[in-house]
């Protein structure tokens, strides 16, 4: 097995302050440059509407891994799957991709909304999402996804429940 350094090239500033499985919507946050990369690592993003953002689960522990099949969020109603089916910080690298809304650049910080992040996340890497690198054809999976993230994922935080984390 290959090992791989890697070093944070930002950091999310703001957003959501607590890991919570659904409402992600609407809320804003920063991602913010390390200084050591020249502002010109930014030239011309602000064209773009979306991110492409990898980012590591920091909260996150090494014994968070599971390497086996369960049911998504411990739901029978839903197959076990493998580790490599699943989207959450239960999987080797504990490394996650988001495609967030760019707002606006000011210096190093790119507003954002919709990344699913949560407060001081490192950002491992970063571009702009271009549609020609989306997927190839017409999309398939099964009905389970659907059935675990609409509309609920993506729904405004402002709508949470109480005792939820506040936007």
């Amino acid at each position: 097995m290959s090992t791989y350094e890697v070093s944070s090239i930002a950091t999310v500033v703001g957003g959501h302050t607590s890991v919570l499985d659904d409402h992600q919507g609407g809320v804003r946050s920063i991602i913010r440059l390390h200084e050591e990369y020249p502002l010109e690592t930014l030239q011309g993003i602000e064209e773009f509407s979306h991110l492409t953002v990898t980012w590591r689960f920091h909260l996150a522990r090494p014994e968070d891994v599971q390497l086996h099949a369960r049911s998504p969020r411990g739901d029978a109603r839903w197959p076990a799957t493998g580790t490599f089916v699943h989207r959450n910080h239960r999987r080797p690298n504990q490394l996650a991709i988001s495609c967030p809304r760019l707002l606006g650049v000011d210096g190093r910080d790119l507003l954002v909304t919709d990344l699913d992040a949560v407060e001081g996340s490192p950002v491992i890497d970063l571009a702009p999402y271009f549609e020609q690198m989306g997927p190839r054809g017409p999309v398939r999976q099964p009905a389970w996804p659907g059935e675990m993230l609409d509309p609920s994922y993506w729904s405004d935080a402002r709508d949470r429940p109480a005792g939820g984390e506040a936007p």
